[in-house]
């Protein structure tokens, strides 16, 4: 088994366009989005451990579970399970990207581990059905494997690089509170509801 460690710099996202549709039967939403990869970087690094855990630092870190209702860690037994092994690793995240902000985040590190615990482990699981197992724990998992821009169809899980010739500078303001996507979008559902 190899030993050491594996790191991955990822970034986190704005959506420069999103168009919502209605919801769907599995209850997902249509969307038309263009995803951006900015410079906000969260490192994970994933290690072969005894047992699988978990440890954050960083932006925000007080607030994210460190076991089974974490992104990242269920990107660890995702991957196992995907290769016929157990998940015995340990992955550390430094978080720079804001926590409940829209940013996806989350959707970063998973999509960090997926990639670490490939290398790590010598996998060499083609890249197509790392973004099959990137959909399966999120919509916003697979553009965080893609990065650069893309238009996101689906539930944004399907994606068309955009070619982009210019360098872009943005400015990004953060608000105290938090926004949790799926509260973002029942919210969006009532207003809908009350419209017709």
């Amino acid at each position: 088994m190899p030993t050491g460690s594996v790191t991955v710099r990822v970034p986190g996202k704005v959506n420069l366009y999103l168009a919502v549709g209605d919801r769907r039967e599995d209850g997902y939403h249509e969307l038309n989005t263009i995803f951006q990869a900015v410079s906000l970087l969260d490192e994970v690094t994933v290690r072969n451990a005894d047992v699988l855990s978990l440890d954050i630092v960083g932006e925000g870190a007080e607030k994210l579970p460190t076991d089974e209702r974490n992104l990242a860690w269920q990107a660890a037994e995702l991957m196992a399970e995907h290769v016929g092994r157990a998940p015995d690793v340990s992955i550390m995240i430094d978080k720079s990207i804001p926590v409940a902000g829209g940013m996806a985040g989350g959707s970063a590190d998973a999509a960090a581990v997926l990639v670490a615990m490939n290398s790590l482990w010598e996998l060499n699981v083609p890249r197509r059905d790392l973004r099959m197992l990137a959909a399966r724990l999120g919509s916003d998992v697979p553009f965080a494997l893609h990065g650069g821009t893309a238009l996101g169809t689906g539930r944004g899980e399907e994606l068309a690089t955009v070619l982009s010739r210019n360098t872009f500078h943005w400015v990004l303001a953060f608000a105290d509170g938090e926004l949790q996507t799926p509260a973002v979008f029942t919210e969006l559902d009532r207003l809908r509801q009350g419209s017709r």
